[in-house]
Protein backbone atom coordinates (compact mmCIF):
# COMPACT_ATOMS: atom_id res chain seq x y z
CA UNK A 1 0.00 0.00 0.00
CA UNK A 2 1.47 3.49 -1.06
CA UNK A 3 0.33 7.14 0.25
CA UNK A 4 -0.57 9.04 -3.09
CA UNK A 5 -1.17 12.37 -3.45
CA UNK A 6 -3.40 13.27 -6.01
CA UNK A 7 -3.88 17.18 -7.54
CA UNK A 8 -6.35 17.76 -10.26
CA UNK A 9 -8.95 21.02 -10.13
CA UNK A 10 -11.68 18.76 -12.03
CA UNK A 11 -13.22 16.64 -8.93
CA UNK A 12 -14.84 14.34 -11.24
CA UNK A 13 -10.92 12.88 -12.48
CA UNK A 14 -10.30 13.23 -8.21
CA UNK A 15 -13.12 10.68 -7.86
CA UNK A 16 -12.16 8.49 -10.49
CA UNK A 17 -8.72 8.35 -9.38
CA UNK A 18 -9.56 7.58 -6.46
CA UNK A 19 -12.11 4.86 -6.78
CA UNK A 20 -8.97 3.39 -9.29
CA UNK A 21 -6.20 3.49 -7.23
CA UNK A 22 -7.97 2.01 -4.06
CA UNK A 23 -8.62 -1.10 -5.95
CA UNK A 24 -4.84 -1.65 -5.27
CA UNK A 25 -5.51 -0.64 -1.07
CA UNK A 26 -3.38 3.14 -1.80
CA UNK A 27 -4.27 5.57 0.51
CA UNK A 28 -5.19 8.41 -1.72
CA UNK A 29 -5.60 12.05 -0.71
CA UNK A 30 -6.58 14.24 -3.48
CA UNK A 31 -6.83 18.11 -3.73
CA UNK A 32 -8.35 20.51 -5.70
CA UNK A 33 -7.39 23.67 -4.86
CA UNK A 34 -4.19 24.77 -6.30
CA UNK A 35 -3.67 26.88 -3.24
CA UNK A 36 -4.15 24.69 -0.42
CA UNK A 37 -0.94 22.47 -1.92
CA UNK A 38 2.39 24.83 -1.27
CA UNK A 39 2.55 24.20 2.01
CA UNK A 40 1.55 20.58 3.01
CA UNK A 41 4.25 18.14 3.91
CA UNK A 42 5.10 16.14 1.16
CA UNK A 43 7.53 13.70 2.45
CA UNK A 44 4.57 11.47 3.42
CA UNK A 45 3.69 10.69 -0.11
CA UNK A 46 4.92 7.80 -2.09
CA UNK A 47 3.62 9.49 -5.61
CA UNK A 48 2.29 12.43 -6.98
CA UNK A 49 -0.20 13.01 -9.78
CA UNK A 50 -0.51 16.05 -11.16
CA UNK A 51 -2.82 18.11 -13.91
CA UNK A 52 -0.85 20.48 -15.44
CA UNK A 53 -3.65 22.96 -16.73
CA UNK A 54 -5.34 24.31 -13.47
CA UNK A 55 -5.93 27.80 -12.31
CA UNK A 56 -4.07 29.79 -10.72
CA UNK A 57 -0.62 27.39 -9.83
CA UNK A 58 -0.14 25.17 -13.01
CA UNK A 59 1.72 21.93 -12.51
CA UNK A 60 4.44 23.01 -14.21
CA UNK A 61 5.34 25.74 -11.39
CA UNK A 62 3.64 23.11 -8.71
CA UNK A 63 5.83 20.46 -9.97
CA UNK A 64 8.95 22.56 -9.78
CA UNK A 65 7.80 23.29 -6.03
CA UNK A 66 7.58 19.65 -5.43
CA UNK A 67 10.47 18.45 -6.69
CA UNK A 68 12.80 21.30 -4.84
CA UNK A 69 11.36 19.41 -1.79
CA UNK A 70 10.70 15.62 -2.28
CA UNK A 71 12.25 12.85 -4.29
CA UNK A 72 8.98 10.81 -4.96
CA UNK A 73 7.82 9.99 -8.62
CA UNK A 74 5.51 12.83 -10.11
CA UNK A 75 3.55 11.88 -12.47
CA UNK A 76 1.74 14.06 -14.97
CA UNK A 77 -1.77 13.77 -15.96
CA UNK A 78 -2.32 16.02 -19.00
CA UNK A 79 -4.25 16.83 -22.13
CA UNK A 80 -1.40 18.95 -23.28
CA UNK A 81 0.54 16.14 -25.73
CA UNK A 82 2.98 18.81 -27.76
CA UNK A 83 6.36 17.83 -27.50
CA UNK A 84 7.38 20.80 -25.84
CA UNK A 85 5.21 20.26 -23.15
CA UNK A 86 6.31 17.04 -22.44
CA UNK A 87 9.60 18.12 -22.58
CA UNK A 88 9.45 21.26 -20.23
CA UNK A 89 7.51 18.90 -17.71
CA UNK A 90 10.25 16.17 -17.68
CA UNK A 91 12.92 19.13 -17.04
CA UNK A 92 11.04 20.39 -14.02
CA UNK A 93 11.54 16.70 -12.97
CA UNK A 94 8.63 15.27 -13.56
CA UNK A 95 9.11 11.28 -14.05
CA UNK A 96 6.19 10.28 -16.42
CA UNK A 97 3.33 11.42 -18.09
CA UNK A 98 -0.37 10.20 -18.65
CA UNK A 99 -2.13 11.65 -21.61
CA UNK A 100 -6.60 12.34 -20.82
CA UNK A 101 -8.42 10.70 -21.42
CA UNK A 102 -6.97 7.41 -19.55
CA UNK A 103 -7.99 4.09 -18.41
CA UNK A 104 -8.39 2.64 -15.23
CA UNK A 105 -6.13 -0.30 -16.68
CA UNK A 106 -3.45 2.18 -17.51
CA UNK A 107 -3.85 4.42 -14.47
CA UNK A 108 -2.83 1.32 -12.11
CA UNK A 109 -0.20 0.02 -13.82
CA UNK A 110 1.84 3.36 -14.65
CA UNK A 111 1.16 4.24 -10.80
CA UNK A 112 2.27 0.65 -9.61
CA UNK A 113 4.75 0.52 -12.19
CA UNK A 114 6.77 3.61 -10.18
CA UNK A 115 5.92 2.55 -7.13
CA UNK A 116 7.68 -0.90 -7.67
CA UNK A 117 10.55 0.94 -9.21
CA UNK A 118 10.65 3.02 -6.39
CA UNK A 119 11.36 0.40 -4.07
CA UNK A 120 13.69 -1.52 -5.83
CA UNK A 121 16.77 -2.34 -3.62
CA UNK A 122 19.78 -3.47 -4.72
CA UNK A 123 23.00 -3.97 -2.55
CA UNK A 124 26.03 -3.45 -5.20
CA UNK A 125 27.68 0.01 -6.42
CA UNK A 126 29.73 -0.02 -9.77
CA UNK A 127 31.43 2.03 -12.22
CA UNK A 128 31.52 2.31 -15.98
CA UNK A 129 32.64 4.57 -18.63
CA UNK A 130 33.60 6.88 -15.72
CA UNK A 131 30.16 6.80 -14.15
CA UNK A 132 29.54 5.20 -10.59
CA UNK A 133 26.36 3.80 -9.80
CA UNK A 134 25.59 3.67 -6.01
CA UNK A 135 23.27 0.69 -6.12
CA UNK A 136 21.55 1.03 -2.82
CA UNK A 137 21.28 4.39 -2.93
CA UNK A 138 19.81 4.81 -6.52
CA UNK A 139 22.73 7.80 -7.07
CA UNK A 140 24.84 8.00 -9.90
CA UNK A 141 28.54 10.00 -9.50
CA UNK A 142 30.75 11.60 -11.75
CA UNK A 143 34.18 13.21 -10.79
CA UNK A 144 33.31 12.82 -6.92
CA UNK A 145 29.68 14.75 -7.33
CA UNK A 146 26.24 13.47 -7.21
CA UNK A 147 24.39 13.68 -10.53
CA UNK A 148 21.61 15.52 -10.41
CA UNK A 149 19.28 12.95 -12.24
CA UNK A 150 15.80 12.43 -11.46
CA UNK A 151 14.54 8.64 -10.79
CA UNK A 152 13.58 7.91 -14.15
CA UNK A 153 16.81 9.52 -15.72
CA UNK A 154 19.02 7.38 -13.04
CA UNK A 155 16.89 4.19 -13.90
CA UNK A 156 17.22 4.76 -17.70
CA UNK A 157 21.14 5.37 -16.85
CA UNK A 158 21.41 2.74 -14.99
CA UNK A 159 19.79 -0.17 -17.46
CA UNK A 160 21.70 0.67 -19.95
CA UNK A 161 25.25 0.71 -17.99
CA UNK A 162 24.32 -2.53 -16.28
CA UNK A 163 23.92 -3.79 -20.26
CA UNK A 164 27.01 -1.88 -21.72
CA UNK A 165 27.43 -2.45 -25.19
CA UNK A 166 24.26 -4.05 -26.01
CA UNK A 167 21.91 -1.65 -27.79
CA UNK A 168 18.28 -1.42 -26.76
CA UNK A 169 15.22 0.06 -28.33
CA UNK A 170 12.95 2.75 -26.62
CA UNK A 171 10.23 0.40 -26.41
CA UNK A 172 12.15 -2.07 -24.66
CA UNK A 173 14.55 0.70 -22.17
CA UNK A 174 10.40 1.99 -21.15
CA UNK A 175 9.34 -1.52 -20.78
CA UNK A 176 12.56 -2.41 -18.59
CA UNK A 177 12.89 1.04 -16.14
CA UNK A 178 8.70 1.15 -16.18
CA UNK A 179 7.87 -2.07 -16.05
CA UNK A 180 5.00 -2.65 -18.23
CA UNK A 181 4.71 -2.53 -22.16
CA UNK A 182 4.73 1.59 -22.71
CA UNK A 183 5.18 1.62 -26.30
CA UNK A 184 2.98 3.85 -26.69
CA UNK A 185 4.42 6.58 -25.27
CA UNK A 186 8.02 5.21 -25.77
CA UNK A 187 9.58 8.62 -26.91
CA UNK A 188 9.61 9.29 -23.70
CA UNK A 189 12.99 7.91 -23.36
CA UNK A 190 14.24 9.95 -26.22
CA UNK A 191 13.15 12.97 -24.12
CA UNK A 192 14.87 11.77 -20.63
CA UNK A 193 17.81 10.70 -22.84
CA UNK A 194 18.28 14.20 -23.89
CA UNK A 195 17.76 15.57 -20.39
CA UNK A 196 20.47 12.89 -19.23
CA UNK A 197 23.31 13.86 -21.83
CA UNK A 198 22.39 17.36 -21.09
CA UNK A 199 23.49 16.93 -17.32
CA UNK A 200 26.41 14.80 -18.15
CA UNK A 201 28.08 17.27 -20.79
CA UNK A 202 28.92 19.12 -17.59
CA UNK A 203 31.53 16.52 -16.56
CA UNK A 204 32.36 16.20 -20.29
CA UNK A 205 31.03 12.47 -20.45
CA UNK A 206 29.15 11.07 -22.90
CA UNK A 207 28.12 7.88 -22.89
CA UNK A 208 25.18 7.06 -24.02
CA UNK A 209 25.07 6.77 -27.73
CA UNK A 210 22.56 6.67 -30.43
CA UNK A 211 22.42 3.43 -32.83
CA UNK A 212 20.40 5.27 -35.62
CA UNK A 213 17.40 3.62 -36.55
CA UNK A 214 17.81 1.02 -33.48
CA UNK A 215 18.11 2.59 -30.38
CA UNK A 216 20.77 3.25 -27.32
CA UNK A 217 23.57 2.25 -25.92
CA UNK A 218 26.04 2.39 -23.03
CA UNK A 219 29.20 2.52 -24.73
Amino acid sequence: MAHILAIDDEPAMLQLIRRVLEKDRHLITLISDTSEVLPMNFSKYDLILLDIMMPGLDGFRLCQEIRSRVDCPIIFLTAKIQEADIVRGLGLGADDYITKPFGAAELRARVNAHLRRDVREKKNAFSVSGIVFQLNAKEAEAQGEKLPFTKSEYEICEYLALHHGQTFTREQIYEAVFGFDGESDSSVISTHIKNIRGKLAAYHAAPIETVWGVGYKWV
